[in-house]
């Protein structure tokens, strides 16, 4: 994922230290309900797609502006899928981050899927029964969003935490 600007500007003063950011990620299904799913060129691993959303950016637009951005396919934010605080991540360069992921369910209404960026090695729509190997956390959400059910969260537990239960919106 390439470091947005204003990130860059956080980081001149506050060094490597721990930054809490949103994140959104997307699973956009086509018309014959095949994921699309990017070659990521920092990991070379399959993935969803995602991102951070810029200042005063809606997470929605966010999540379709990253998208088209990252594989030239055009789609709609159709319902909140998942809402999770990520574990930290510490990148080469030392800088430490933790994310507040937003995955929506979204439906492609155009283009041409594609490498758009350089953030990605490859892109492509790929049949459920058929996906590349992917992250238990990727293949939670891709569950999470063909299961027609209320958006997900991790309720914790008094104390922070985590049961691994999960609980849903309603």
């Amino acid at each position: 994922m390439a470091t947005p600007d204003f990130i860059r500007t956080i980081r001149a003063s506050a060094g490597h230290q721990l930054l809490f950011l949103p994140g959104v990620s997307a699973v956009v299904l086509d018309d014959d309900g095949r994921v699309l799913l990017a070659r990521r060129a920092d990991t070379g691993g399959w993935s969803l797609v995602g991102g951070i959303p810029e200042p005063g950016e809606q997470p929605a637009v966010a999540v379709v502006r990253e998208v088209e951005e990252e594989t030239a396919v055009r789609c709609r934010a159709e319902r909140v899928v998942l809402v999770q605080g990520l574990e930290p991540v510490q990148y080469p360069n030392e800088d430490r981050c933790q994310f507040m992921d937003i995955t929506f369910l979204c439906r492609a209404t155009g283009g041409e899927a594609r490498v758009n960026d350089d953030e990605s090695l490859d892109v492509g729509w790929f049949s459920l029964d058929a996906l590349p190997d992917l992250s238990e956390f990727s293949l939670m959400r891709i569950k999470q969003a063909l299961a027609d059910e209320p958006t997900w969260f991790d309720p914790g537990t008094p104390g922070g935490l985590d049961t691994g239960r999960g609980g849903t919106a309603r």
